[in-house]
């Protein structure tokens, strides 16, 4: 074992907040950051094309390709959940859809203990964060590292989808990333120039340019700990066990699946559990690793009577056009993840939009297959704050094995009553006039899929998990049992060591979690500079 390397901060994870932080807290040049990277280069063009989305989070070069553990409530089935081995982290490998949330997460945040967390305290941050190619707006950033645009919407099939909800006398809105976020409307995506704005283009690659910030790839095997202190960081590199040291402090920002599973490996955690796997007990946590949420959707597809959908480019000569065009001159239809129209719509007496839509105009599931029905469109949807929790545990305590994630989805029995609600209400939205012209037989579930329990199998057989892993590393106050770290991201029980990712989330937030993570990241990196 070596001792190679210093810095001030050691931030494990170049991801979403990981990147945010590494810029911010180099940004004055007082202090030396060093950022632990496993994967490799996100320079390919699967990753920077924006429409070949479905391929890095298929890739075993870019995706860690964990699965669930058998999930008990959708008939044993082990679901993928992608999180990003590469620079940029999962916003490298995303959907690059961006949604803040809704302010009521937020201000639901600070109920739970997240002081100073609320939508009021947040909200700088985002518009710090960003450049809103929107136009002008009290609620946006125009001056931040990441770009945030919205796609032509071109296809009839958008405004056809918008104009369905007005129908139905939903109300409409602009931006749902603003003042109202309730309503149908256009996308935002992180994209610009035609490119993926992942933060490892948004604030690594400028933070790199600093003498003072430097990635280092290497494995992260445990975060070190001597006298109560996060002291450095042992890793694996080149064969090579060494030793990172941190002069001030440890950040993981590593997942909320990886991030866990370091704290766990490096004493932190519940102590049954770490017992178990013959780990010494540092700080004993009962929430690391609980309290793990995700969105599931399912797509609802419809055939289409024109032959107007993308389903015409689903082929080799439109695909090589396409990414010619693309790598040239970066226009055209490979600029775009063609999630362009969205809907956050409530249900019953919720006080705030609980159901998200993506709208796109062909019929196809995120691994790429396509409909076999060829012309068609789809909707993916589901409830935003379902109250299952599932949890992610150690399977050994060598670093090199993969934990068990398991979600436990669909175990309240709330959440069937929420998307059969999601069922019927997509197929309402596809049967109004506005879609009159262009809606033909639906595709999936199938128009004889009506009964509860014939909805509850389709359910059972099709959702699939929109890839929002959060809170397995809940943030709350200090005499929180279950917290992980406090308010000011801070670990409980070890002092220089703390983390921001979207681990911390309390509760899942509205929608998509790349910008509430990269929010996190902005946020923390003020904290962490307060302290010193």
């Amino acid at each position: 074992m070596t001792n190679t390397k210093s810095a001030d901060f050691v931030i494990i994870g170049s991801g979403s907040a990981g990147a945010a932080l590494a810029y911010r807290l180099g940004e004055s040049g007082k202090y030396s950051v060093l950022v632990l990277e496993y994967g490799g280069s996100d320079l390919g063009p699967f990753i920077q094309m924006p429409a070949a989305l479905s391929y890095p989070m298929n890739m075993k070069r870019y995706d860690w390709g964990f699965k669930t553990q058998p999930e008990p409530h959708l008939g044993g089935r082990r679901l993928v959940t992608p999180r990003g081995k590469v620079v940029g982290g999962s916003s490298s490998i995303n959907g690059m859809v961006y949604v803040r949330g809704n302010a009521g997460d937020y201000d639901h945040w600070a109920r739970m203990g997240a002081t100073g967390w609320d939508y009021a305290s947040v909200l700088p941050y985002f518009k710090r964060m960003e450049t809103w190619h929107g136009g002008q707006s009290d609620w946006r950033g125009n001056d931040g590292p990441v770009h945030v645009t919205r796609g032509p919407r071109d296809n009839p099939l958008h405004s056809a989808f918008v104009k369905a909800g007005a129908e139905m006398g939903f109300p409409l809105t602009q931006d749902y990333n603003g003042e109202h976020q309730e309503g149908f409307g256009p996308m935002e995506q992180t994209v610009w120039k035609g490119r993926r704005w992942s933060t490892a283009n948004a604030y690594i690659r400028p933070a790199l340019k600093r003498r003072n910030c430097k990635l280092l790839r290497c494995f992260v095997r445990k975060v070190l700990i001597e006298n109560g202190s996060a002291i450095g960081v042992e890793v694996e590199r080149k064969g090579r066990i060494e030793i990172i040291h941190a002069r001030r402090e440890v950040v993981i920002s590593a997942s909320s699946i990886n991030s866990p599973k370091i704290l766990m490996l490096s004493g932190i955690g519940p102590a049954a559990h770490l017992a178990k796997h013959g780990i010494p007990v540092l700080a004993d946590r009962g929430g690391v690793g609980q309290n793990l949420q995700d969105h599931l959707e399912l797509y609802i597809q419809q055939a289409s009577l024109k032959p107007i959908t993308l389903y015409r480019y689903w082929n080799l000569i439109s695909k090589a056009r396409i990414g010619a065009e693309w790598l040239f001159q970066k226009t055209g239809l490979g600029t775009s993840n063609q999630f362009e129209s969205a809907a956050f719509l409530r249900s019953g007496a919720a006080d705030y939009p609980d159901i998200q839509f993506h709208f796109i105009p062909i019929a196809v599931r995120y691994d790429g297959k396509i409909a076999a029905e060829g012309h068609g469109f789809q909707a993916h949807v589901g409830p935003m704050r379902s109250k299952s929790r599932g949890a992610v545990t150690l399977a050994s305590s060598d670093p090199n094995v993969a934990p068990n994630i398991r979600f436990n989805y669909m175990s309240h029995d709330d959440d069937w009553a929420e998307f059969r609600h999601c069922i019927r209400l997509t197929r309402q939205i596809f049967g109004q006039k506005a879609f009159a012209e262009f809606a033909g037989t639906e595709i999936q579930p199938g128009k004889y899929l009506q009964s509860d329990s014939e909805l509850d199998g389709f359910i059972r057989q099709h959702a699939e998990s929109a890839f929002h892993p959060c809170g397995t590393a809940r943030m709350g106050q200090r005499d929180d049992p279950m917290a992980v770290v406090d308010p000011a991201c801070k670990v409980i029980g070890v002092e220089r060591l703390r983390l921001a990712d979207s681990s911390i989330f309390p509760r899942i937030t509205n929608g998509n979690l790349n910008a509430p993570s990269i929010m996190v990241g902005e946020k923390a990196a003020d904290h962490i500079l307060e302290d010193v």
